[in-house]
């Protein structure tokens, strides 16, 4: 007598389970009008200002050292990371006001991986188009220094490379911290009111105490990025351009914790 084996089926494996879940984001992400709006205005500020800013310099103020035209060329990524903060915010905020966050937690009703899956696909599609944009960036606003006596940079110089590439990581990262501050608040406005106190408030406070204030003003987004990112030559008394980046990456962790513990105790 023969004895036949019950094979019972094996349990899909974590990456099967998630992959669904990236799949419906990325068709959700695709479909959503204000993606292509704020990427396409994201592009257009940081590109535009940055052009603008050295096509200045090359016809009406002094000739500084071709560092600082590469800093000066990067100067719109100041604009460029309020849209990437509002468009991570929307991801969230805009399935609360359709009602879409219903149908999404019924397709997958494992809300941490819900949100998992937004930062994972948007967190990747922003961090292409954000170093995309700042490679344009730096090479549109070095070209406008063609022919005239301003010394220009390449990627080769040192640290011109980090800089340009970082500034892309620092425009992704605000996306992330836009992404929890969406799933903290849920409420679109209220969010960006939040987004731009968080980023730009700080900055001008810490200014009003002089010396004193900068030990703590380091620390801010706004200050990170003009003066340890988005710089060839990080600002004396300041964070480097990595802990720069560390330091945002530990606040979009923040921001993604919070907002994942918020999702897992309060009704859709």
């Amino acid at each position: 007598m023969t004895i036949e084996m019950v094979r019972t089926p094996s349990m899909p494996s974590r990456y099967a389970r998630f992959r669904p879940a990236v799949r419906m984001e990325w068709i959700k992400l695709g479909s959503l009008r204000s993606t292509y709006w704020l990427l396409v205005a994201m592009a257009a500020g940081t590109i535009g200002i940055g052009v603008v800013v050295l096509g200045v310099y090359r016809t009406h103020l002094p000739r500084p050292g071709a560092a600082q035209m590469v800093n000066d060329g990067l100067a719109g990524t100041a604009l460029g990371q309020l849209l990437a903060g509002v468009l991570g915010i929307l991801v969230v905020t805009g399935e609360y006001s359709s009602g879409m966050i219903w149908t999404t937690l019924a397709a997958v009703p494992r809300r941490g991986r819900v949100l998992a899956a937004k930062a994972v696909v948007f967190g990747l599609v922003l961090l292409a188009v954000s170093e995309l944009v700042c490679f344009v960036t730096f090479f549109a606003s070095q070209a406008m220094l063609s022919g005239t006596p301003v010394p220009r940079s390449s990627l080769g110089d040192p640290g011109v490379a980090r800089t340009v590439i970082l500034s892309g990581v620092y425009l992704a990262v605000i996306g992330l911290i836009g992404l929890g501050l969406g799933a903290v608040v849920r409420h679109s406005g209220a969010a960006v009111g939040l987004l731009f106190g968080l980023v730009w408030v700080p900055l001008f406070v810490f200014g009003l105490f002089g010396q004193a204030g900068i030990h703590v003003a380091k620390y801010v987004p706004m200050f990170i990025l003009i003066n340890s990112v988005s710089v060839v030559t990080p600002t004396d008394g300041c964070l480097s351009a990595w802990a720069g980046i560390g330091v945002m990456i530990l606040y979009a962790a923040v921001a993604l914790g919070l907002g994942g513990w918020l999702l897992l105790r309060r009704d859709a």
